[in-house]
């Protein structure tokens, strides 16, 4: 048996070190690989269907809302970034930079992109002439670049996969409308899809994205507290418009220039999935996501065998033509062993099946979310598996709601109650969570939160649990209501 459970051992307790933990469980679940190239990673097919599955989500979602996929060069020419000066200065510590193409150097640097409102302005003022050219809504899924100085798989990586939408309308109010329009529907996925819990909300000045007008974003806790920011849409008003003179001839024979918003999800909601779910076995995923939704593992004598595939051949042929995501384990280790791996890789469903179980027209079933048993009839068992998978999905956004419910303190009222707070919480080992304060509005008061202890604001809530009267570093009256946390 101890052969069995090596899988387990070898993944450290996220009690000990969470991101060790995070690290040893992706590794051993397949879902990725690193690389020569430093924080960049492969995504091996595990990995990559878990973002199939999230692009599947999404673009459901932005094809009802009238959006079309499109896509747009890599390389950005440096001219670009001087035309809106906010971004430049906001990205240009993290870009790479292309200087020489067939052993000539290059005329003018290309920087690969970090972000593409650059190019798509440029491409925008050559397609928009009248107000008959509004609205433009259009998304791409590609590849950036950043070249972080600290990296984490998936969370954090100098290239990493996402998708941005860049839409310009006529007016502010459209414009605005697709900012919060977009925000709901990355809330609706990950929460939905991913069953990770969100807190929706509008960032502080200095969080905002750069050259935004507004930036809001939904932002989850992970089970180590820390926050992950799971998608942003920001409201870039005429800013890129007038760098890039994007007008069209309105209806009074003037010309105007439009407005402009921008939205992008990452690669990093795998990385959130993992953190928000997963426990000391490994990975946990939430069935609509789970590469492998049910994993069948015949058990019992080999000499009985024979006889249990009779049942089985059959029945996985039921699930896999009911489109339940279905596998079956025929290796020759044991179904310990089995057990233990497929928990590992975080399978919604495990199924059994032995001699005793074919005598009496049944399966076993057990739950990757609590561990739990079931012994149901084979007869219906397409029926009772879609049902408990439906269960477990539910199951899992409730426990991650619960779980940021309990790690979300709104009775820190200074910074001197929110540093004995974590310095409490560190001794004992604990999580420090979220804190729900007031702010002022003063970027220096801001700053000294993340000065002194290390907690930046996360958002500004659009429906906070409680409102906040005075700001927690000043005392003075607060203009906001801000959720503060340590995140990756």
């Amino acid at each position: 048996m101890a052969d069995e459970k090596n899988v387990v051992k070898e993944i450290t307790p996220q009690a000990e070190d969470f991101s060790r933990w995070y690290i040893e469980t992706i590794t051993k679940a397949d879902l990725m690989d690193y690389t020569p190239v430093r924080g960049c990673i492969v995504f091996k097919p595990d990995g990559f269907e878990l973002w199939e599955r999230i692009q599947e989500a999404m673009n459901k979602r932005f094809k009802e809302t009238g959006h079309r996929n499109a896509y747009f060069p890599m390389l950005i020419p440096e001219s670009f970034f001087q035309k809106e000066k906010e971004h430049v200065e906001g990205f240009n510590p993290e870009l790479p930079w292309v200087t020489e193409a067939g052993g000539e150097p290059l005329e003018e640097k290309l920087a690969l992109r970090p972000t593409s409102e650059t190019i798509i302005g440029h491409m925008y003022s050559q397609w928009i002439q009248s107000y008959r050219d509004l609205p433009i809504l259009i998304n791409q899924w590609a590849n950036v670049f950043r070249w972080e100085k600290r990296t984490m798989p998936f969370l954090r990586t100098s290239e990493f996969l996402w998708q941005e939408g860049h839409t310009a309308h006529a007016t502010e109010a459209e414009a605005r409308e697709e900012t919060l329009r977009m925000l709901d529907i990355y809330a609706e996925v990950v929460e939905q899809e991913l069953a990770i819990p969100v807190v929706k909300g509008q960032k502080t000045p200095s969080e905002r994205f750069a050259g935004a007008v507004d930036t809001y974003s939904i932002e989850s806790m992970m089970k180590d507290g820390k926050a992950v920011q799971t998608g942003t849409s920001h409201y870039l008003g005429q800013k890129f418009a007038k760098g890039f003179d994007i007008k069209y001839l309105d209806r009074d024979n003037q010309f105007k220039h439009v407005y402009t918003t921008s939205w992008g999800s990452s690669t990093r909601l795998i990385g959130s999935m993992i953190m928000v779910h997963g426990d000391d076995r490994g990975l946990a995923l939430p069935p609509r996501m789970a590469p492998i939704q049910v994993i069948m593992i015949p058990v019992g004598p080999m000499k009985l065998r024979e006889k249990v595939m009779e049942a089985f051949d059959p029945l996985y042929d039921t699930l896999k033509q009911a489109d339940i995501r279905v596998k079956a384990d025929l290796r020759e280790e044991t179904p310990g062993w089995k057990f233990n791996e497929w928990e590992m890789r975080g399978v919604p469903v495990r199924l059994e099946i032995g001699p005793r179980d074919v005598e009496n027209g049944q399966v076993v079933l057990a739950r990757r979310d609590t561990g739990e048993k079931l012994t149901v009839a084979i007869d219906g068992v397409v029926e009772t598996i879609t049902n408990l998978l439906s269960e477990i999905q539910h199951n899992m956004l409730q426990t991650a709601r619960a779980f940021l419910a309990a790690n979300s303190h709104l009775d820190i009222a200074t910074l001197a109650e929110l540093k004995s707070h974590i310095a409490k919480v560190e001794a004992e080992k604990g999580l420090a969570g979220w804190v729900l304060a007031g702010w002022c509005g003063d970027d220096a008061c801001e700053a000294k939160v993340k000065e002194e202890t290390k907690f930046t604001s996360r958002n500004i809530p659009f429906d906070p649990p409680a409102v906040k009267h005075t700001c927690i570093t000043c005392g003075q009256e607060a203009k906001h209501t801000v959720w503060f946390g340590r995140a990756y």
